[in-house]
């Protein structure tokens, strides 16, 4: 049968982040792939103004009971953005109610990047997700979200030996793997490294480092490691998987990023769909 998940963030109508592009991303690989909204906004926040806004917490228990009325069942659950300790809270009893022995259990943990918290985030909130992290099978923060978790600076210089401590104090936490994303540990790569506690090891991938930030990429990653997870790659692959395709859609962006006026460029996220071709060749190449 065909694997499936569920993706539990918000729906931002235009701006290339978040549900609209976990859904096809994770469709193109082969997942059926259902979603639960937790808010719906015209556009993401980073770089609009004016947008609106709908908050639907109140939602999320009801589509609950009324999937767990129909006995539905999903190989993997991934979380992205939550809005509140309330809707933190909310998730953590969907985990209870609809993971099984074979459920894979994927936290992305926004609150923040370049050392500052997204707008209305506080400690309490860390709080709420890191007691969410504890119940998922993998988690995939940004080192913003690794200093939040962990209660230390941000990390602005680090070595190797540094970010593997920091895997291994995640995991600590209570899941069992861990991938810090936005890993730089010179001027021309960019990737990610991950820690699997059970086996004791770690993995890194790495491609040519883009100066210009864009955004969605994050979400664009923690999509494709879900679905590669739920595919049944193993940790290593799943990571090369989704930096390599990620980077794929920063270099699909950068000649119109850089050459096209602001009104015209993509500065509001990348050419994922020019990419998905080699996201089901990559997928192709998992054996599970």
């Amino acid at each position: 049968m065909m694997k499936r998940i569920v993706t539990i963030q918000d729906i931002s109508c235009f701006g290339k982040c978040s549900s609209t592009v976990a859904l096809p991303l994770i469709s193109a690989m082969g997942v059926e792939a259902a979603v639960i909204p937790t808010a719906v906004l015209s556009t993401h926040t980073g770089g609009f103004t004016g947008y609106t806004f709908r908050d639907l917490t109140a939602d999320i228990p009801k589509i609950a009971q009324h999937w767990k009325s129909l006995q539905l069942e999903f190989d993997g659950i991934y979380t992205g953005y939550l809005g509140s300790r309330e809707q933190i809270q909310i998730v953590s009893n969907f985990f209870d109610q609809f993971r099984s022995s074979n459920t894979k259990i994927v936290v992305d943990p926004v609150m923040g990047d370049f050392g500052k918290f997204y707008a209305g985030f506080t400690m309490d909130f860390v709080a709420e997700m890191r007691q969410l992290c504890q119940k998922a099978d993998v988690i995939v923060p940004n080192l913003t979200e690794v200093s939040l978790l962990l209660g230390i600076p941000y990390p602005e210089n680090y070595t190797e030996a540094d970010v593997h401590n920091m895997l291994r104090q995640l995991t600590a936490l209570g899941c069992s793997s861990a991938v810090i994303t936005g890993i730089q540990y010179d001027d021309t790569n960019h990737g990610a490294v991950a820690y699997d506690s059970k086996s004791d090891h770690f993995y890194q991938t790495f491609r040519n480092h883009v100066p210009e930030p864009m955004h969605g990429t994050g979400d664009i990653f923690a999509s494709v490691l879900s679905g590669a997870l739920i595919r049944g790659a193993s940790l290593e692959q799943a990571l090369s998987i989704a930096v390599n395709f990620t980077a794929d859609t920063i270099e699909a962006t950068l000649p119109d990023l850089r050459t096209l006026p602001r009104e015209k460029a993509p500065w509001y996220g990348v050419y994922f769909e020019s990419c998905i071709g080699k996201l089901v060749s990559y997928t192709s190449e998992i054996h599970a």
